[in-house]
């Protein structure tokens, strides 16, 4: 019989690649999704094959009887919690939402579990925003870095972390944090600065418009892939025992990096196109991103297979391939 996931926020960048592994690899999949007044938005990043290999189902991360009745359906073996309102900058404009679908979502979760079917394995979405401006003497961001962060996101985050090292403690859950660092693809929306700085540069190759406006240039990340960071969190479900794990490529590169590479692949001069704006910058900026996975890789068995560069070639190809067929 094969196995049955439960992914919360199956509709988000990182739920669509989840659910591709997992149906490659037989599993009964089954998706949450938060109502959309738009339903036709709510599903464009799950590839239309899939469709009918999944079960989707409405429910709220902050409506705990909606939770429960969803796992009481599906009773899943393992459950991704995904779901969050996932934008560092919009947390400063919404903290309430975000704490309420971030830490609360999921405490309301780990009650259902706990409930409903308490074998199940959890995986729990957390995050590099976490650690802050707090780095080891070193340059790296690791397990054992003290948390310190600077964004009502990041706090949030601590937040989820914390209560499910707490259920796991107290309850012998099976839970497993995944302190994932920046991980992007064409998926992604474009509100983030990775893909917003690709699309754009597109639009600007092509004459669609000529100018981008950003905000902080210096800020600093660890950039990977996706489809590398869904494997890593599988992984950690078919672990012995749980715990909690970085995922990272361990090489940093800042926006204005990422800026130049994008459109010198394009042969475009960023100088003449890109301007800085006041309103994309961050009440408190976390400067500094740079991961070590050296646990993951020697536990689980785990590598990333992007690079920086082949990352953002695959975006530019995605860009490039949509606006000429459109």
């Amino acid at each position: 019989m094969s196995k049955v996931a439960l992914i919360t926020g199956i509709n988000g960048q990182d739920g669509s690649y989840l659910t591709e592994l997992l149906v490659e690899k037989g599993y009964e999949v089954w998706g949450i999704l938060k109502r959309n007044s738009v339903s036709e938005n709510q599903t464009a990043r799950i590839p239309d094959k899939l469709f009918k290999q999944i079960n989707l189902e409405y429910a709220d991360m902050t409506d705990m009887s909606s939770l429960i009745r969803v796992l009481q359906k599906c009773k899943p073996d393992e459950i991704y919690n995904l779901a969050a309102q996932s934008h560092v900058k919009i947390s400063f404009d919404q903290p309430i939402y975000t704490t309420d679908s971030i830490a609360m979502g999921t405490l309301n979760l780990l009650e259902a579990i706990r409930l409903t079917c308490p074998e199940a394995k959890m995986y729990q979405a957390s995050s590099s925003e976490m650690f802050g401006n707090n780095i080891d003497d070193d340059g790296y961001q690791r397990e054992t870095t003290p948390l310190n962060p600077v964004s009502p996101y990041g706090c949030a985050k601590v937040f989820g972390y914390n209560i499910c090292r707490n259920y796991r403690n107290a309850y012998g859950l099976f839970i497993s944090n995944g302190i994932l660092f920046n991980h992007e693809s064409p998926r992604r929306g474009t509100n983030f600065v990775t893909n917003k700085v690709v699309k754009e540069a597109v639009r600007i190759k092509l004459g669609l418009t000529n100018q981008l406006a950003l905000g902080n240039l210096d800020a600093s990340r660890d950039w990977g892939h996706a489809k590398d960071y869904v494997h890593a969190m599988w992984l950690m479900l078919q672990h012995n025992h749980p715990d909690d794990f970085v995922c990272s490529t361990g090489v940093s590169h800042t926006v204005k990096d990422l800026v130049e590479y994008v459109f010198g692949k394009l042969d475009l001069d960023w100088n003449e196109h890109v301007t800085q704006d006041e309103k994309y910058y961050r009440s408190e900026e976390l400067r500094f991103l740079k991961g070590d996975c050296s646990k993951a890789e020697k536990e689980l068995g785990w590598k990333h297979s992007y690079t920086f560069e082949t990352m953002l070639d695959e975006m530019i190809e995605y860009w490039l391939k949509k606006y000429r067929v459109g």
